[in-house]
């Protein structure tokens, strides 16, 4: 599918102007993990800010991991925006694991205090602009590269990323401090 295709919209419903119900419900999950993050982020020792992932070869330190997560926001948001507007994104796995590479390799020493600010100011950033999504917004589909081209919804875009990353990352990082 190309991005000049035509943006799907898959609800009939009628629409409010400006913002919804489940757009502020998509915002307050956002939040809600970003919270769960920073909360058991703050209660690590430093060595356990520096422990390395342990799992496959996803070497990151769990420090390194909560900056990530706060990093993300801006992109995956941008994301989903552009989804709603009814454009396709064409980014690929590829592209995702540079962009991770790239920034592990930039804050490889990042403070915990840097990185949950960071994960704070972003997260409600990103629920913000969730926030002003219309049910119409969130119903929109376009060509998704990292779902291989499907017309994925704005919605979903949120909520396997901006929403789900904190909660997956925040299991595996228990995962590797074995908590």
């Amino acid at each position: 599918m190309s991005s000049t295709q035509a943006a799907m919209n898959v609800s009939g419903s009628e629409k409010p102007a400006h913002g919804s119900q489940r757009a502020r419900a998509l915002a307050e999950r956002i939040e809600a993990g970003a919270r769960e993050l920073a909360a058991f982020a703050e209660r690590l020792s430093d060595a356990d800010w520096k422990t390395p992932m342990a799992s496959g070869s996803d070497r990151r330190t769990v420090g390194v991991i909560v900056h990530h997560v706060a990093n993300m926001y801006p992109i995956e948001v941008d994301v989903a925006k552009a989804v709603a507007g009814g454009n396709a994104v064409d980014v690929t796995w590829d592209a995702v694991a540079e962009i991770n590479a790239k920034h592990a390799a930039e804050t490889a020493g990042v403070t915990k205090t840097a990185a949950i600010d960071l994960l704070r100011r972003n997260s409600r950033a990103a629920a913000e602009a969730v926030r002003a999504l219309t049910d119409e917004e969130l119903d929109r589909a376009a060509p998704f590269g990292l779902s291989y081209g499907a017309p994925m919804t704005a919605q979903f875009v949120i909520e396997d990323h901006a929403l789900r990353h904190s909660w997956h990352h925040l299991a595996r990082i228990k995962k590797a401090l074995k908590r």
